[in-house]
């Protein structure tokens, strides 16, 4: 009796590094198997389209996109940084018309460039509509005499001057942000939206500050918060997209969120001032954290922020507590040398680290 030949199959098939794994938690197979099963596929010189990571890869670095966004940034900071007193001479009524025509504009030609397939001209045009919302309802506010009294009435200081008056304009700004965020799906109009977020841990502090006046210490404490809770979205979105199956969802939307909320967490511990070494080398130690934690979820800025924070606490110990000491110098040297060596052990051992990583950290990028 002859045995029925089985057509073989040979529908493309897309396959994560993830989801290896999790057939090895299943049981299908191993975990060691799963490792050198994507070592396999990885180094196939065969093969025609590469897995795709955790986010959809960004932009390309090339010529077109350097103009991209040098234009973008130009026209966005025309209508934002560079605003000047001479632009409002035409009055809350004219800024309105210019604003919303503007905005309407952008919006056109981001659904323009969306549908022919150029998603980074289409991003840069919504977010400088996004850049236009708090000037549209600035005007809103004027022409209707909504404005609070006192404080700069002058649109050009909302990037300039912190004011507990411009949180009107923060909140307007984050919820249009999100809705045409929701609309397009474009990663760096985020970019407005984590800008506004470190405006607003400004503007709170100052709102809390009413009665007692301005003190920087609260309003460097106001931001620290703020970057804890600005970093936790940023994982939560990460997470998100990790999980999501559809190519626009995948996308890196927690970038500026990582970026904004790692400057206002670590500006606002480092300028905390201890009296103590132990409060100094608890700063070192959230900094090591800091490093190591950037490296396993693959975000840059907190692993250079954290190295900026060890650099200098070494500096402090080198310069202040150890000046005079001959062996500090060299017990650096094996310090360094250790991390080299871990950096080596963490090169044989990376895929396992991950896949046990991964159980736990849901934006743990592969």
């Amino acid at each position: 009796m002859m045995t029925p030949m089985i057509k073989p199959y040979t529908t493309p098939i897309t396959l994560t590094q993830d989801e290896l794994h999790a057939a090895a938690s299943d049981g299908l197979i191993t975990a060691g198997q799963a490792d050198a099963l994507w070592q396999r596929w990885s180094a196939s010189e065969g093969q025609r389209e590469a897995v795709p990571a955790l986010h959809e890869a960004g932009p390309a670095y090339g010529f077109t996109n350097v103009l991209y966004y040098f234009g973008g940034m130009v026209a966005i900071g025309a209508m934002s940084l560079f605003m000047t007193l001479g632009f409002e001479r035409m009055g809350a009524g004219g800024l309105l018309a210019i604003g919303l025509a503007y905005l309407l504009i952008c919006l056109k030609v981001a659904d323009h460039f969306q549908v022919r397939g150029l998603p980074v001209p289409a991003g840069i045009l919504a977010t400088l509509a996004v850049v236009l919302v708090p000037l549209v309802v600035w005007c809103v506010q004027s022409l209707l005499g909504l404005w609070p009294p006192g404080g700069d009435m002058h649109f050009s200081a909302y990037h300039t001057h912190i004011d507990w008056r411009w949180l009107t304009l923060e909140f307007a700004t984050l919820a249009a942000g999100a809705v045409m965020l929701w609309r397009y799906k474009l990663p760096f109009m985020v970019m407005p939206l984590a800008v506004t977020v470190w405006y607003m841990s400004m503007d709170v502090a100052n709102a809390l500050m009413q009665n007692e006046g301005f003190d920087w210490q609260f309003t460097r404490d106001v931001s620290l918060v703020f970057g804890i809770a600005t970093c936790a979205l940023a994982m939560w979105v990460d997470a998100r997209s990790h999980r999501s199956v559809d190519a626009d969802a995948r996308q890196d939307f927690a970038f500026w969120l990582y970026l904004f909320g790692a400057i206002m967490f670590w500006g606002g511990l480092s300028l905390r001032e201890s009296s103590n070494e132990w409060g100094k080398f608890a700063y070192c130690l959230i900094n090591v954290v800091l490093i190591f934690g950037g490296a396993v979820i693959g975000r840059r800025v907190f692993t250079v922020l954290g190295a900026l924070g060890v650099a200098g606490y070494l500096g402090y110990l080198a310069h202040r507590v150890f000046q005079d000491s001959l062996l500090f110098p060299f017990a650096l040297t094996l310090l360094g040398l250790g991390f080299v060596w871990l950096g080596v052990w963490w090169q044989r051992h990376e895929l396992a680290i991950h896949a046990r990583l991964g159980r736990f950290t849901p934006f743990l990028r592969a």
